[in-house]
């Protein structure tokens, strides 16, 4: 028989922690229903959850703001997502002539431009630089130890920062008003032969972002370097890739193959329609590090030995699967959902398990599932990322 205070939550629409086979009980104590909602499969698990993953999900609405003259930035690391080992990320926005200073890392830098235009400046080991402006959908890849800068042009810009080592911070990089004031005045005046005093008004810590003025064209900024131009550009035009276009969505791969330069980090743009899936698959290669840019979606991923658990996504979450953990994502909303995933590798790869068990002898398949012709039959030996099909699929709702 329902209780009173379940009678009363229902009534009130508010989600209680009860399956539809009556496990669970009502939650009347201190709680967050905003959040609740935005994760009913957290909130109420798939009778399919068990066992011991890790968290593998952290917003970036949870992360601490910097913010500055120019701009703002905040992060997700392995302080933020312990189990994220390989990647680290900056969400980072600037305003129109807002800068990212003159710096450079320990880690390669791979960035998806969101909203807006930046340019961008390079100069790499033999003296041959780079200046390129960045809109929507474009790509950038500075390697480790290249000196570099970011300005955001007339309509500003926001912009997803991804670097090779999930201990990384952006606070914590090697900047040029930095080291200029840790550098004694003689030591300036002596490297560029002008007086100490030209040093007198330099910042005294680590400027990181600033405002300064809309630059001119690139053409009224071009610096001409007696050695050329990088010979691997350090910009690629992602959404001008033709993607890969299969029922229910779309994929576009991007790694080392056909954007050179960029030899640590592989990524994919997936475009998932209602009622389609990134369907069931793992990576051979490294973990894959995820950031959503639209849409809602849920992910359970399976880890062996009986464990499995099941997330919510929604724009702006980072996603996690560590290595070779078999995963899906499914869109549980009624837009499209739109995810990149990355990793720390050179190459893109996965592995679909529909072909793996199309080009695997049938009557071992079913042997080992104890399945008959319904599926068999049913079997793709071509690879579709992203799959839907007409009457079947979509996730339970929750009450």
């Amino acid at each position: 028989m329902e209780s009173p205070e379940h009678g009363s939550a229902k009534k009130a629409g508010i989600p209680q922690p009860i399956r539809s086979d009556g496990a669970g009980n009502v939650d009347l104590g201190p709680r967050d229903v905003m959040r609740d909602r935005e994760n009913p499969d957290m909130f109420i698990p798939p009778v399919t959850d068990n066992g011991l993953i890790p968290n593998l999900k952290f917003s970036f609405s949870d992360a601490h703001m910097q913010l500055n003259h120019g701009g703002w930035s905040r992060e997700v690391t392995v302080r933020e997502l312990p189990v994220a080992t390989t990647l680290a990320a900056v969400n980072m926005s600037l305003t129109p002539g807002g800068v990212r200073e003159l710096h450079w890392h320990q880690q390669a830098e791979w960035s998806y431009m969101l909203l807006g235009s930046a340019r961008i400046t390079a100069v790499d080991q033999n003296g041959r630089n780079f200046i390129a402006d960045i809109g929507p959908g474009d790509l950038w890849y500075f390697p480790p130890g290249i000196p570099h800068s970011i300005q955001g042009l007339t309509e500003g810009c926001e912009f997803l920062l991804v670097f090779d080592d999930g201990t990384f911070s952006d606070l914590n990089t090697l900047s040029l008003s930095d080291w200029f004031a840790h550098t004694p005045k003689e030591v300036l005046s002596a490297n560029f032969g002008v007086p100490p005093s030209a040093f007198d008004y330099l910042p005294k810590d680590q400027v990181y972002i600033y405002q300064d003025q809309v630059p001119g064209s690139l053409q009224s900024q071009k610096v001409q370097s007696p050695f050329g131009e990088i010979p691997l550009s350090f910009k690629h035009r992602l959404l001008a890739q033709p993607p890969l276009k299969t029922p229910g969505g779309s994929v576009r791969i991007i790694d080392s193959s056909n954007f050179p330069i960029s030899r640590t980090i592989a990524a994919a743009l997936v475009e998932i329609e209602p009622g389609a899936m990134r369907e069931l698959h793992w990576h051979p290669n490294n973990d894959e590090w995820q950031y959503y840019l639209a849409g809602e979606g849920r992910m359970t991923v399976f880890g062996g030995n009986g464990a499995a658990r099941t997330f919510n996504y929604r724009a702006g979450d980072v996603g996690y699967v560590p290595f070779a953990f078999g995963h899906y994502i499914q869109n549980t909303g009624k837009e499209t959902l739109w995810f990149l995933e990355m990793f720390k590798s050179d190459r893109f790869a996965d592995v679909s398990l529909n072909q793996w068990m199309a080009l695997t002898p049938e009557e071992l398949v079913s042997s080992n599932l104890n399945v008959g012709p319904e599926l068999i039959d049913a079997l793709r030996k071509i690879k579709w990322p992203v799959v839907t099909y007409p009457g079947y699929g979509g996730p339970e709702r929750k009450a």
